[in-house]
């Protein structure tokens, strides 16, 4: 089965004959109150007419569009907006395949996915990455894939699996698919005039296509505005009114995010709400939704409907989430809204603040009514390599997770990543550990973390504490989801536990595993490239839930605490980290020692 759709210039002969009334549309939905976000008005009454997948008219009155053939529909009195778009998103977060993701979201309104691939960028490399974006293209509504710009995210702070080039950049910017430069998450790089980091975003430039940005430090001074200079067009790591305020005043789109663990927008949009900002400079956005959001809790429905609840006036927000989204990426001629030409992703919904999602239509067909999908999600042939990605080189042992301590020392003041609740930013904490027979002791709050290398077999397991998940008992959680290196990351109270959970992942190929007391308590399969499944998303739904009900019964008890556990080794993101190299500085990116030296 294909979904592909004629270009604008192909069809353009019919849409005009669609439009003058000398050729019957292929659908005509009346009765509507449309929503024109390129007006920002609600036009009651308003008819529109599709032809070859794209809108040819769009008016009072389509009669004049309807012959022998045409499916016409009462829209009942209900709004039609455009079809939603996600500015910024990983669809491995969702530990599901693009297939599975496009199946899961269509219910809830998303036509449009602007996917920056770059977890199986650090695991596949640039053939990863062709993967995603093939699969992507072969989907009913629109996944378009900006190509990873870091991988390593930060070089010398960590090994991946494999790098991307400023060559493969360029390569890249000719697939059909490709719509820009994920984000530049190597800031350093950039503001230190790195030659990669440039060539990569001039390759993108050059191009004609949109660079994307990632500015994770609270500095604005300087070394803000020389990022700026660099060409990220974007920015979604705002947390805070000041950050959204400050990127578009230097000319980047603010992306203010609602994903499962990350509660950005309530915090930014009152840089529109009451600062009174430009709206069409701030774009809405989820990066990172586990499967379990997805199918309980919506996508970008759900980050549209919390915006109308932070205040933002619902047609604002619609803009947000469509046209403001599509200009940012050179293509509102293309989609984003509900006008000639532009690709027939529509929404039918009976009220614009509450946002039930009713009925979704694609490229002018419908996909969705309900909350159930009415049309396949083909899957790419992904090849036996891509399921052969976790190699440890040995049987981990309890051993390998023991932390030795200073030559005598009965206690040390240790250096542990402090976990922030619904935040992607960690604090860098310190704390005093007690030593027992040589080796340091967490204690209380503080449980253990190691990062251990899966792409060469090495067998290096790198040591460290984390607080702030409330683990008790004897207990482990190992995933090979880490951004970005996607080593594996476990977290423990129990070394013993640890090398079990370690182990078992090494086993079936990656996924996430919890143990408590020796014995597993939750899986999540992840068999392709130890980040994705290819069941239905429901399937790795229910998994996911398990897992998260295995990690509050060892006595975790934050929200969504599993992206903050795949998080901890992403050096880009301050202040702590943990890497296959050790521990990271993020403040400073260096690699700092796990204990403080007395003074």
């Amino acid at each position: 089965m294909t979904y592909d759709i004629p270009t604008w210039a192909d069809c353009a002969p019919r849409l005009v004959a669609v439009a003058a009334g000398r050729s019957p549309a292929d659908l005509v939905i009346r009765n509507t109150r449309l929503v024109n976000v390129q007006s920002r008005e609600v036009l009651d009454g308003w008819q529109v007419a599709v032809a070859d997948g794209r809108f040819a008219y769009v008016g009072p009155d389509a009669n004049h569009c309807i012959g022998d053939g045409t499916e016409v529909i009462d829209g009942q009195g209900r709004y039609l907006i455009p079809g939603l778009c996600d500015g910024h998103m990983h669809i491995e977060s969702g530990m599901l395949t693009p297939a599975e993701f496009a199946a899961a979201v269509i219910p809830h309104g998303t036509t449009s996915m602007f996917a920056d691939p770059h977890e199986i960028a650090n695991v596949l490399g640039l053939a990863g990455v062709r993967m995603m974006h093939d699969e992507a293209l072969m989907q009913p509504v629109n996944i378009f894939t900006q190509m990873p710009s870091c991988a390593p995210s930060a070089p010398g702070l960590e090994t991946t699996g494999f790098a991307i080039t400023a060559d493969d950049v360029a390569e890249a910017m000719a697939w059909p698919g490709i719509v820009g430069l994920g984000e530049m998450m190597n800031f350093p790089g950039v503001i230190q005039g790195d030659a990669q980091m440039l060539a990569e975003m001039a390759a993108t430039m050059r191009a004609g296509k949109t660079v994307g940005g990632h500015y994770a430090s609270p500095d604005k001074g300087i070394a803000f505005h020389a990022y700026a200079a660099g060409g990220a067009a974007d920015d979604h790591e705002g947390t805070a009114e000041s950050d959204a305020i400050a990127r578009v005043r230097q000319g980047m789109r603010s992306m203010m995010r609602l994903g499962s663990a990350w509660y950005d927008v309530e915090s930014q949009i009152t840089a529109v709400t009451q600062r009174g900002l430009d709206p069409r400079n701030f774009i809405l956005c989820t990066d990172d939704c586990m499967a379990g959001t997805l199918v309980n809790d919506g996508h970008m429905n759900r980050v549209v409907h919390h915006a109308i609840a932070c205040g933002c006036d619902p047609v604002v927000a619609l803009q947000m989430a469509t046209i403001n989204t599509a200009t940012h990426f050179g293509l509102e001629r293309e989609l984003g809204s509900i006008a000639p030409g532009r690709r027939a992703d529509m929404i039918l919904t009976s009220d614009l603040v509450t946002l039930p999602i009713e009925q979704v239509f694609a490229r002018g067909r419908l996909v969705a009514k309900d909350g159930t999908i009415t049309v396949d999600c083909p899957h790419y042939d992904w090849p036996a390599s891509t399921r052969r990605t976790v190699y440890l080189g040995k049987a981990l042992v309890a051993d390998d997770f023991a932390i030795p301590a200073p030559q005598g020392a009965n206690a040390v003041s240790a250096r542990v990543i402090g976990v922030v609740e619904n935040q992607a930013p960690t604090k860098a904490l310190t704390f005093e550990l007690p030593v027992t027979e040589g080796r340091v002791q967490a204690t209380g709050e503080v449980c253990q973390i190691a990062l251990v290398e899966r792409h060469r077999g090495t067998g290096g397991v790198v040591n460290g504490f984390v607080s702030g998940f409330g683990y008790t008992g004897r207990m482990a959680i190992a995933s090979t989801v880490a951004h970005d290196s996607h080593h594996m990351i476990v977290v423990g109270t129990d070394a013993g536990c640890m090398a079990l959970a370690a182990n078992r992942l090494g086993d079936i190929g990656g996924g996430i595993t919890v143990w408590q007391d020796g014995a597993e308590i939750a899986l999540v399969p992840l068999p392709i490239a130890g980040l994705m499944s290819d069941a239905p998303a429901a399937t790795v739904a229910a998994q996911a839930q398990a897992m998260v009900a295995a990690m509050a019964d060892c006595g975790c008890t934050l929200n969504n605490a599993y992206m903050q556990h795949s998080l901890l080794a992403l050096v880009v993101i301050p202040e702590l980290r943990i890497s296959d190299l050790g521990l990271v500085d993020v403040t400073t990116f260096q690699l700092t020692p796990l204990f403080e030296t007395p003074a």
